[in-house]
C-alpha cells in the first residue's frame, strides 16, 4: 500500500540539536544585550571619584610577600612529612595521596590534582585491585587503578587512603 505525500503532516523539529539558542546561556548574548552592558558599565564608572591619589592606594611590597611565601612552602613541606600518605604502586602505575593532592601515573603519563580542584574522591576494590576516581567540579572524572601483590597489601592501601582523605580532603 502506498502513502500519499500530501497526507503526511510535516512538523518542524525544534530543540538544542537544531538551534543552539534554544538552550538559555549556551550562546553569547546578541549585539543589543552586549551594547546595553557596555552602557551600564560606562554609567557605573562615572560614579567613581576622580580624585584618587597615590597615598590612597595600598603599597605593593613583593619583598614582604617573599618571606611569607617561603614560610608557607616550608610549612607545607613539613605537613607532607607528618601527615598520612598513600603511595600505591604496581608495575605500570601509581596512586599517591598526600597534603598536596592526588597524583596518578600510568606508564609515562602523569596527572596531578590539587585539593582545591577536587570535588570528590571515590575508591573501590575488586580482588587485588584498588581503583581511585577523582571527580572535578566541571563534572569530569579521572579513574586510575593499581594491582596489589596480595589482599593484605590491598587492605593496607585502603586504610592509608581513608586516613589521607580524612586528613586532607575537606567536604
Amino acid at each position: 500500500m502506498e502513502q500519499r505525500m500530501e497526507s503526511q503532516k510535516v512538523t518542524p523539529v525544534t530543540g538544542a540539536g537544531f538551534d543552539p539558542a534554544y538552550v538559555p546561556g549556551l550562546t553569547s548574548p546578541g549585539a543589543e544585550a552586549a551594547a546595553k552592558d557596555v552602557e551600564d558599565t560606562v554609567t557605573d564608572s562615572a560614579d567613581v571619584p576622580e580624585e584618587v591619589t597615590a597615598q590612597d592606594e595600598p603599597e605593593s611590597a613583593p619583598e614582604a610577600e617573599a618571606p611569607k611565601k617561603a614560610v608557607l612552602e616550608k610549612a607545607k613541606a613539613d605537613d607532607e612529612g607528618d601527615g598520612p600518605v598513600l603511595e600505591a604502586k604496581d608495575r605500570r602505575g601509581s596512586i599517591t595521596v598526600d597534603a598536596t593532592g592526588v597524583r596518578f601515573t600510568l606508564d609515562d603519563q602523569e596527572a596531578d590534582f590539587a585539593w582545591d580542584e577536587i570535588s570528590a574522591v571515590e575508591y573501590g576494590t575488586s580482588r587485588k585491585r584498588l581503583t581511585v576516581t577523582v571527580h572535578t567540579p566541571n563534572s569530569r572524572w579521572y579513574p586510575n587503578d593499581v594491582e596489589a601483590s596480595d589482599k593484605s597489601r590491598l587492605t593496607e592501601w585502603t586504610e592509608q587512603l581513608d586516613k589521607a582523605l580524612d586528613a586532607y580532603f575537606e567536604e
